[in-house]
């Protein structure tokens, strides 16, 4: 793969569930505030995801296209190539794939799949577990497999927590906490996260914006935004519109010593769910930057040549839940490279960071988090 395509890579997101945990809800709420994106969505179930103001049954084999560049697909997980590969032309101009795996699905299967695919345009984008937090014990009693789905996933939403006691609650985060260590948990009712956990606000040259059709996320702003201001759901239950994150931004003008990154990647903290961007690795690699892009335990690096008359330094932006910012930066600090040392060349350093190239040695082994 061309390094330089990394920053086109679309990403999949694999969002998986039990039957009634309200996969499907969160999936129209991230569709009504997409942000602008455009959203292809893969139905591994018969189901109904309302799209642009209409409610689309799934039908195995079926593919409605509606406007504004929003697709449903209903299919069999043993198409996935061929659909992914439709779906990622740049005809199709599709900024993030979401599969809705079946309630009854092997979420880690629909993983493997992605990362063992061979299609340049596509990264991984996370596997999203969706809980019911007042089923929860009965969830896991039924389905026994629903502790190694939570062991695995890269963020936990932990659902309809409007149902339970604050007690209860906390009771079953920490049991979530304890099944799955390394995952970011949200709470939320009526499947309610912010979008900004799974993409971000598109960007649109200005003529593009200009011939861009009233969408459903436009007729659903003015009402959106009277509910997010109190309105009540219903007896007893407050309207939360989503469970907000954290972000930080980390800009450092000094190279970044690339095995003191690779120790702090490596011990990411729970929570982080998200990071991206650009690094500098200085001597240890000059003609080159490198686009990271990190999500749950998945990692991958993309070198490419330094644009010409960029200033070199390291950009990045990490994206979680509970995250401690003032923490996470002094960590990242002392990860850059300070005085004589920015001169050193030192090619073993590199070799951490190489194992996440995709074209590295061992990169499908060390890319693959399950």
């Amino acid at each position: 793969m061309d390094p330089s395509t990394a920053g086109r890579q679309i990403p999949v997101v694999v969002l998986a569930g039990f039957l009634g945990s309200g996969k499907t809800t969160l999936l129209n709420h991230l569709l009504r505030r997409r942000a602008g994106n455009r959203v292809a969505v893969i139905v591994n179930d018969f189901g109904a995801v309302e799209i642009d103001a209409m409610t689309v049954a799934g039908q195995v084999g079926s593919t409605v296209s509606l406007g504004n560049g929003c697709l449903c697909c209903a299919v069999d997980a043993s198409e996935l190539d061929g659909y992914l590969d439709r779906l990622t032309r740049p005809a199709a101009r599709i900024d993030i794939i979401v599969i809705e795996a079946s309630g009854l699905a092997e979420p880690q299967e629909l993983v493997r799949m992605i990362l063992a695919g061979g299609n340049p345009r596509t990264v991984y984008g996370g596997l999203v577990e969706v809980v019911d937090a007042a089923e929860f014990d009965a969830t896991r009693a039924r389905h026994p497999e629903t502790d190694r789905h939570l062991a695995i996933a890269d963020l936990v939403v932990l659902n309809k927590t409007d149902r339970v006691t604050p007690a209860e609650h906390e009771r079953v985060l920490g049991v979530i906490a304890g099944l799955g260590p390394d995952a970011a948990v949200v709470s939320a009712t009526y499947g309610r996260i912010d979008p900004g956990l799974l993409f971000d606000p598109a960007t649109r040259p200005d003529e593009d914006e200009k011939v861009r059709q009233l969408s459903f996320e436009d007729l659903r702003a003015e009402e959106d935004a009277a509910a997010d201001e109190g309105q009540d759901e219903g007896p007893g239950h407050p309207h939360h519109p989503h469970t907000g994150y954290e972000s930080l931004s980390f800009d450092e003008p000094a190279a970044m010593d690339p095995r003191r990154l690779m120790a702090f990647l490596d011990s990411r903290p729970e929570g982080l769910y998200r990071a991206k961007g650009f690094v500098d690795f200085g001597a240890a690699d000059p003609d080159n930057r490198y686009a990271v892009h990190a999500v749950g335990r998945f990692l991958r690096f993309y070198p490419e040549p330094w644009p010409r008359g960029t200033e070199r330094r390291t950009r990045l932006v990490l994206i979680g839940s509970g995250i401690d910012r003032d923490a996470l930066e002094k960590e990242l600090r002392i990860c850059a490279v300070s005085g004589a040392d920015q001169d050193v060349t030192d090619e073993a350093a590199m070799w951490g960071v190489l194992r996440y190239v995709r074209s590295g040695p061992a990169a499908e082994e060390a890319a693959d988090p399950l």
